[in-house]
């Protein structure tokens, strides 16, 4: 299998289990936090749907420089757009996946704030890190959840919720 293939098919198995735990942030909980150092839920799932986004970043460019390219937050204001930009930026990854080369993975790609590099990765490594970015937040949006006595989806089985536990 090809490393495109398995980004495919693992961009496919990640977006099951990442919608349904969108799928259940409720909209009046947005602005929750468990600790102020914390995002709110809605910023935390903001970053969960643009990663995706990621794949086509590291594809199609050598460099993020934050320096000359601010960050602009997303406006959402509902679960249903958080849905929506998810569905839209997994199709997105898609598509510079499958136009993508074996040989692109290989090119660097540098993640920078001006002089400061914080790191340059071949362009497998980025996606391999958004992905794990992906899990890792997903995981944290669920605690987050957990927190607000919202019934848990499985991601890789089904989840205490789900079998009745506890």
């Amino acid at each position: 299998m090809t490393m495109i293939a398995m980004f495919l098919k693992e961009l496919d198995q990640e977006a099951v289990s990442t919608r349904k735990m969108l799928s259940i942030v409720p909209d009046d909980k947005f602005n929750w936090q468990p600790h102020p150092k914390s995002m709110t839920v809605l910023t935390l799932a903001k970053h969960i749907i643009e990663l995706p986004s990621w794949v086509g970043l590291a594809l199609t460019t050598s460099e993020l420089d934050f320096a000359t390219t601010p960050y602009e937050p997303l406006k959402i204001n509902s679960t249903t757009e958080l849905l929506e930009v998810f569905e839209k930026n997994i199709e997105d990854a898609k598509a510079h996946l499958l136009a993508a080369s074996e040989e692109q993975l290989n090119e660097n790609w540098t993640l920078r704030n001006g002089d400061t590099i914080y790191s340059t990765t071949p362009k497998s490594e980025t996606i391999r890190h958004a992905y794990c970015q992906i899990v890792h937040h997903r995981a944290q949006l669920g605690v987050f959840l957990r927190l607000l006595d919202i019934p848990i989806p499985g991601c890789y089985g089904p989840s205490a919720d789900e079998m009745g536990l506890f």
